[in-house]
């Protein structure tokens, strides 16, 4: 759940992350929030936060993720106000395993005349910041789960039998890039109320294969393709 939301542009994000652990893992969690600065540069893109958590235990766990605000000096005048996208992610031995994008939408607070814009420079405390958090777009990608030892032993194996499994790891990096493509096209161009604006309680549209069908805030996400050791899967949820 994306908490305190609506709210100023310049207060933390906030995410209640809850998710279930069904075998214990022997490293933590890298939890990581990005915001996109700017739709036509990635460059302007801002690592809000990455934090580790851990030891995970079996059984549900939940958490209140809080990342700062971004840093508006590095985001381009023109692409402050508008619609733009947040994501978290998270990672397992430097591995990301699932991706959950949100469409965010920051307004002047005040009246002002449309043919001539907001003052300039913006009073950043009258700009509100509003997470949709109805229309997640959630990509995940399958990883070892299991001990060190055991995924060197599996991919040697998988080497001897099938060749090298030469860009794995890019492939994976492709699909999130893909994802997170595909909203920022979206971003172009499109005003709040083409994204359903808040309150609307349709599913979040599917992406790709990878991407779950993910309903209103509150209800479950499961990870069911996540491998973790052999063939066991991992449901998780995400509020």
């Amino acid at each position: 759940a994306v908490l305190d939301n609506p709210a100023p542009f310049l207060s933390p994000f906030s995410f209640e992350i809850t998710f279930e652990c069904l075998q214990p893992l022997s490293d933590d969690l890298e939890w990581k929030v990005l915001y996109v600065g700017s739709a036509e540069d990635t460059s302007h893109d801002q690592v809000l936060d990455e934090i580790l958590v851990g030891p995970i235990p079996v059984g549900i766990n939940k958490f209140v993720l809080q990342a700062d605000a971004p840093d508006t000096s590095q985001i381009p005048e023109g692409d402050v106000l508008g619609v733009t996208v947040v994501l978290v992610t998270c990672s397992y031995r430097e591995k990301e395993f699932v991706r959950v994008g949100y469409y965010v939408n920051n307004e002047y607070a005040e009246p002002y005349d449309e043919e001539a814009g907001p003052p300039k420079p913006l009073d950043m405390n009258k700009v509100r910041r509003c997470v949709l958090s109805e229309k997640p777009r959630v990509t995940r990608f399958p990883i070892q789960w299991g001990d060190k030892e055991e995924v060197v032993q599996q991919q040697q194996q998988s080497c001897g039998e099938n060749g090298p499994q030469v860009g794995e790891q890019s492939q994976q990096q492709s699909q999130g890039q893909s994802m997170q493509g595909q909203m920022l096209e979206d971003v172009k161009g499109m005003a709040l109320d083409e994204m359903g604006g808040v309150g609307d309680g349709d599913d979040a549209e599917e992406f790709e294969e990878e991407e779950d069908d993910v309903s209103v805030e509150g209800k479950d996400m499961m990870m069911e393709d996540v491998m973790m050791g052999s063939n066991s899967a991992v449901p998780a949820t995400m509020e």
